[in-house]
């Protein structure tokens, strides 16, 4: 009965869709999309918009692929677990509740190898004018006007120039700037560069050596802790999507007679949804660690 239902709604809303001359590929897209653009965080947006100029963010095509991978996943795992297609449709909704969250990890690692990369450049270029000029914020004028920088980082710098000229002091500036960007590397420098200023140094250039010697090996450190990422994340998905399987192993172990007659039982339902609800808080925790922010301590 219930599959009978679920075929009504589907010719449905196919038949709907194909007289008023809009494909179905086309109207699951758009309503993807909407639905995405509504619920998204607005500081997410942000974000979003700039993975979207690197290539990185979900178009609503992928979009629409991982609702049918992940979604149907659930559905097909969930089937196979409890034998009922309603349970197959709750799990299958919210497995697509949790796409959004994934497209925000993707975007925000993207996002944060991205601004990594331009305060990497901020730093380095700023010691390099610093040996030229001897005056933190004139380095910063000129980092700034070199044209090497990029928003947001770029629009902080002339943040960090205007607060400096305003209090006579870089201190306030310094903060402000390492609580946006709370990388060790921004944070041993500006620490160094307020010694220098505050009380004067007469060959910093050593000291100013050291600090690149540093920040090559905090960069090489962070793209070494990538690789190392990227070559265990597939092996943790595989295992965890493996550990699904557990149901169907003990189905071929058992029997599908025997397996059903067990689903009964109360207990060995609560047992199922405590090993599909256990083994995913892993997957998502897995994929919050491997998508965390680069370089930020």
């Amino acid at each position: 009965m219930e599959l009978v239902i679920m075929l009504v709604i589907a010719v449905f809303v196919l038949s709907y869709r194909m007289q008023n001359g809009e494909s179905v590929y086309t109207f699951i897209v758009n309503t993807i999309r909407d639905i995405y653009n509504k619920y998204a965080p607005y500081t997410y947006q942000e974000v979003r918009n700039k993975s979207k100029e690197l290539g990185a963010d979900y178009t609503p095509k992928e979009y629409a692929i991982q609702v049918l991978l992940i979604g149907g996943g659930a559905a097909v795992v969930s089937y196979f677990y409890f034998y009922s297609i309603v349970r197959a449709i709750i799990y299958f909704t919210i497995a697509v509740m949790f796409i959004p969250y994934l497209s925000y990890l993707k975007t925000q690692k993207t996002y944060s190898e991205y601004i990594f990369e331009i305060v990497q450049v901020y730093c380095t270029n700023v010691i390099n004018e610093f040996n030229t000029t001897q005056s933190f914020v004139k380095a910063l004028e000129g980092v700034r006007d070199s044209g090497i920088l990029e928003d947001p980082v770029y629009t902080d710098v002339c943040k960090v120039i205007d607060m400096a000229y305003a209090n006579g002091t870089i201190d306030e500036a310094v903060a402000y700037f390492d609580q946006k960007y709370p990388y060790y590397m921004v944070k041993n420098m500006h620490q160094l560069f307020v010694q220098i200023t505050k009380e004067g140094a007469k060959d910093s250039g050593e000291s100013l050596e050291n600090m690149m010697l540093d920040i090559d090996l905090l960069v090489e450190g962070v793209y070494r802790d990538k690789m190392d990422r990227q070559a265990s994340h597939t092996k943790f998905l595989t295992f965890g999507v493996a550990l699904y399987g557990l149901a169907i192993l003990v189905q071929a172990l058992l029997n599908i007679n025997t397996y059903k007659i067990m689903l009964n039982e109360w207990y060995v339902r609560v047992l199922l949804h405590g090993v599909i609800w256990i083994n995913t808080y892993f997957i998502i925790s897995g994929e919050k660690f491997y998508n965390e922010d680069t370089g930020v301590e």
